[in-house]
C-alpha cells in the first residue's frame, strides 16, 4: 500500500505573501526536514524561490503553467517521478478554487490543510471590488493569514467578514516584521455586560458571528432583537422555532438565513415568517442543529413587530 502523502494548499492573490510563507515554513520552521518535498508553483510573484537552497534541502520545485495541467494526469506523473513525502501547492490567485479542489489527485495524496494569505493593506479594496473571487479563496481555507498588519488594521472587521464566509477558519494576524500580532480584536459595537443587551438592528450579524464563535461569553445573558421567525409546519408540537435574519455575504443573490435554536412551550402560537421582537435568555446547550454545544434561546417576551425597511443584515 502506497504511503500517505500530505498536501498543503496555499491560496491568495499575487503578492499576498504565498512565496514568503512557503520559504518561512520550509526553512525557518524546518517543515519536513529530512523528507522529500514537492513544491508546485502555479504563478510567479515578485518574490522568487531560492532554488539552490531548495536543491540542498531536498525540495523539488515544479512550475505549473496552465490550470489544465492539473486535470490531465500530471499530478500522477509527478508522484511517480518524485515519490514525495509531502506536497505544497502555491495556487494561482486568478484560477477558480474548484480546479484544485476537484482535480484528480493520486490516491495516496491527502489534503491536510488549506491556507489563504491576505495582504492586510489591500484586503478591503479586494473585498469590495472582487468579493466573489475573495470569497472563493476564503471559503475552504482552514487558516487565513493576514500579513503586513499595522496598529491601524481593523482586525475585528476582517474577522467578521471572514467568519461570514467560513466560520471554521482560524485567523492569524502577522505584522510587517514577521511577528504574530496577538493583540485583541476591536471592541464589539454593543455592550455585552448590560443587564439586557438591546441589540440595534444593524448589529445582528455581528452578534450572530460572535455568539457562535464565543458562546460562553453570552451564557445566561439576556438579549432583545428584531427577528424573522422560521417556524414551519414540521416544527409543530416540538416546542421550538428559529428566530433569525437573512444575511448578505457578497450580493443580494447570495444570502443565507442565520438564526438560533429557540425553545418555547408556546412555539406553535408563533406565526411562521412573522416579524417579532424576541427577548430571551441565552443558555449554552448541546443541539444537533449546531452539531455540538451552542447558544440556545429561552424567550422571556415576544412582541409582534413590523418588517424593517431593509430586511437584510450584514457582517460589517
Amino acid at each position: 500500500m502506497a504511503k500517505e502523502v500530505g498536501v498543503f494548499l496555499i491560496t491568495g492573490f499575487m503578492d499576498s505573501g504565498k512565496t514568503t510563507l512557503i520559504h518561512e515554513t520550509l526553512f525557518d520552521q524546518g517543515f519536513g526536514k529530512g523528507s522529500k518535498t514537492l513544491l508546485l508553483s502555479c504563478e510567479e510573484g515578485e518574490v522568487e524561490y531560492d532554488e539552490a537552497r531548495f536543491a540542498a534541502s531536498n525540495v523539488h520545485l515544479v512550475h505549473i503553467e496552465d490550470k489544465e495541467e492539473l486535470g490531465k494526469g500530471r499530478l500522477l506523473e509527478l508522484e511517480e517521478e518524485y515519490h514525495p513525502d509531502q506536497v505544497m501547492i502555491e495556487y494561482n490567485g486568478t484560477w477558480e478554487i474548484a480546479t484544485i479542489l476537484e482535480c484528480p489527485y493520486p490516491k495516496n495524496w491527502v489534503v491536510y490543510q488549506s491556507l489563504a494569505t491576505v495582504d492586510a493593506g489591500t484586503y478591503e479594496l479586494y473585498y469590495n471590488n472582487m468579493r466573489q473571487m475573495m470569497k472563493e479563496q476564503l471559503f475552504r481555507a482552514d487558516v487565513v493569514i493576514f500579513n503586513r498588519c499595522t496598529d491601524e488594521t481593523p482586525k475585528s472587521m476582517f474577522r467578521r467578514t471572514v467568519k461570514a464566509i467560513n466560520r471554521a477558519a482560524q485567523l492569524v494576524y502577522e505584522r510587517a516584521d514577521g511577528t504574530i500580532d496577538e493583540g485583541g480584536d476591536e471592541e464589539l459595537p454593543f455592550d455585552i455586560n448590560q443587564d439586557l443587551i438591546d441589540l440595534p438592528d444593524s448589529d445582528y450579524g455581528i452578534w450572530y458571528l460572535d455568539a457562535m464563535e464565543h458562546p460562553k461569553n453570552y451564557e445566561h445573558k439576556k438579549i432583545r432583537f428584531l427577528a424573522l421567525i422560521y417556524n414551519p409546519p414540521q416544527y409543530k408540537g416540538k416546542g421550538m422555532f428559529v428566530p433569525g435574519r437573512f444575511a448578505m455575504n457578497c450580493c443580494e443573490a447570495d444570502t443565507q438565513f442565520i438564526g438560533f435554536k429557540c425553545k418555547y412551550k408556546q412555539a406553535d402560537e408563533i406565526v411562521h415568517k412573522s416579524w417579532q421582537y424576541v427577548t430571551a435568555e441565552v443558555r449554552i446547550e448541546w443541539a444537533k442543529e449546531y452539531r455540538g454545544k451552542g447558544p440556545v434561546l429561552y424567550p422571556l417576551e415576544i412582541q409582534e413587530a413590523e418588517e424593517p425597511e431593509d430586511p437584510l443584515v450584514y457582517f460589517t
